[in-house]
């Protein structure tokens, strides 16, 4: 390999888009609607598996709703949504491996119009990225030492600069001189 020439399998990939909205009831109804209308796939119910009394919830009840995009639809959705928060992103939204935001109505997305049936409404969006040779760490078999197939938050944060010109907000902090 030439000094020049970047190792391909440090090269990051967008691994798959999920868009989720949680609630229960009539809410994941609209929310069917909305995910469905949005992603244009079919979304799945996700179902609680622990109990917690103080929300009313048991196992086996709806608590949410997904879908999953993968491979050029997710590419294009990512480019979708990220203009309706304006292409800023904080830096704790900015994760190893992956970043979400919320988008608090869905008539912020370009090109959307308001739905009846679902009134305003909002979604989560989580964006993955992976490395070439991922898989391998997940079988069993042979299973030795780590590779690093981690994606740093830096390495996700000029992706987004590089790719989608997407903003990200620095955490202001407080110079101990200030207080004084």
């Amino acid at each position: 390999m030439n000094k020049g020439q970047e190792n391909p399998m440090r090269e990051i990939k967008l691994e798959k888009v999920i868009l989720n909205i949680g609630g229960v009831g009539e809410k994941l109804e609209k929310g069917e609607i909305l995910l469905k209308t949005v992603s244009g796939k079919k979304p799945i119910k996700v179902k609680a598996t622990k109990r917690i009394p103080t929300w009313n919830v048991r196992p086996g009840l709806e608590v949410g709703i997904k879908v999953t995009l993968r491979g050029e639809d997710a590419l294009k959705m990512v480019k979708r949504l990220l203009p309706a928060v304006d292409n800023i992103l904080k830096e704790k939204q900015i994760q190893p491996n992956c970043f979400s935001f919320g988008i608090h109505e869905y008539i912020e997305i370009p090109g959307m119009e308001y739905i009846r049936e679902v009134g305003i409404m909002g979604f989560e969006v989580t964006v993955v990225f992976t490395r070439a040779g991922k898989s391998v760490e997940k079988k069993k078999v042979k299973r030795g030492k780590s590779h690093r197939l981690t994606v740093s938050r830096e390495e996700i944060e000029n992706y987004l600069v590089t790719n989608f010109k997407t903003e990200i907000v620095k955490k202001k902090r407080k110079n101990v001189e200030e207080k004084e």
